[in-house]
């Protein structure tokens, strides 16, 4: 049995290496197992794989010197330059514009939002973790956790690996937050999400920006890449079939009212705003981050930047702990000042649903929340929420 690593990480996704990369920064010895044998993509990156990166993960970054090494971001800053009128963000898909928000009480210098790309900051983030001498090991997903008073052990790609800690940073279907008993509360999911790489003929038809229709929502990005909304419970998603070209073609002309075709299928996937959270962020010597710990609807962006926030707070306390300058009680507060932030952002999502729904009542609150939005104090309140600079240290 491997007994040489202090903390074992579940997944190599962002969380999970950030993580890795705080923990090893004080000599900590870290294990990461990641179960996907290859890290690449074509949905980590560009178009797909876009992140809004907020005020406090720019911070976070910043601090770290990786930002520096981050070109995405270089690359796709401020593309409104000189045209300040034009939209900072959305809430629901009402978008609120530069002009409207008044910066003045945020602390100045970095900016309050950028745009990444996951395929980058994992390479990022995974070239940092090796310099510091993180082991991770791909291909060998975690199938049985157990602990005791004294540690960890996990079972993946055939070994049993025992640690002192465990994180579990393994995403929206979590084997460590199964495996390790924890209650993941929430609510079910009202829509199915698809993201799709196209041909399309007639795209003239389609009108600009996110748009909420009777039938759900639709918006193309960019030409070719489109995002729909089907309110149908999530049916579709949790039926785990492919999609094909023809239902693509069914959702898209039925949600927008248009006869535009789709010539040709790319890649496609599909999601929904299942909002649920560990009642609990640790159960003795096991912990979660990330979207092991909470999941809901990608509307507007909050999860990646929710998930690095955890591993900020998680990776000093974890460190302090094994190096004998705190007790381990300290992590209680990991739980106890992150899961208030999960919980505000879960309701920030279901907000944004409630406000999209091909309702007479989801239309009549569309309508107020674009009146408000468009107001300064409502753009400065939302762009605030959205960019997370309420919780800027200066």
């Amino acid at each position: 049995m491997n007994t040489s690593h202090q903390i074992i990480i579940a997944g190599a996704g962002p969380v999970g290496l950030l993580l890795a990369c705080e923990l090893a920064l004080t000599q900590c010895q870290v294990l990461i197992i990641e179960k996907a044998a290859d890290p690449h993509s074509p949905l980590k990156q560009l178009p797909f794989g876009i992140r809004g990166l907020s005020a406090p993960s720019i911070q976070a970054l910043h601090r770290r010197g990786l930002l520096d090494e981050m070109e995405v971001p270089k690359r796709l800053q401020n593309p409104f330059a000189g045209k300040r009128t034009r939209q900072a963000g959305h809430f629901a898909g009402i978008p609120f514009v530069h002009d409207n928000i008044d910066t003045s009480g945020w602390p100045q210098g970095l900016p309050y939002s950028l745009l990444s790309e996951m395929a980058e900051l994992e390479a990022v983030l995974t070239r940092r973790a090796l310099s510091l001498g993180v082991e991770i090991r791909r291909g060998a997903g975690i199938t049985d956790v157990a602990q005791d008073d004294h540690g960890v052990t996990v079972h993946a790609g055939g070994l049993a690996i025992r640690a002192a800690w465990l994180v579990g940073c393994d995403g929206a279907r979590s084997v460590v937050r199964k495996q390790g008993g924890f209650e993941f509360a929430g609510t079910e999911p009202e829509f199915t999400g698809y993201s799709a790489k196209v041909d399309l003929v007639g795209a003239e038809q389609l009108a600009p920006g996110r748009v909420v229709t009777e039938r759900g929502m639709y918006f193309q990005s960019q030409p070719g890449y489109l995002n729909l909304q089907d309110f149908d419970g999530g049916a579709f998603h949790q039926t785990g079939e492919p999609v094909t070209r023809e239902h693509l073609q069914a959702m898209l002309r039925r949600i927008s009212g248009t006869d535009v075709h789709i010539e040709a299928l790319h890649i496609a996937t599909t999601w929904t705003d299942r909002a649920r959270q560990a009642t609990q962020y640790r159960n003795g010597r096991i912990l979660l981050a990330g979207d092991a710990a909470h999941i809901h609807a990608p509307l507007g962006g909050q999860g990646l930047n929710l998930g690095i926030g955890d591993a900020m707070n998680l990776g000093w306390k974890l460190a302090a702990v094994i190096h004998g300058e705190a007790p381990d009680k300290l992590l209680d507060s990991y739980h106890a000042e992150r899961h208030p932030v999960g919980a505000r952002v879960l309701d920030w999502s279901r907000a944004q649903v409630a406000v999209m729904r091909p309702t007479p009542e989801g239309r009549a609150l569309n309508a107020i929340f674009r009146d408000l939005i468009n107001t300064r104090d409502g753009a400065t309140y939302f762009a605030g929420r959205v960019w997370g600079a309420g919780e800027l240290t200066g």
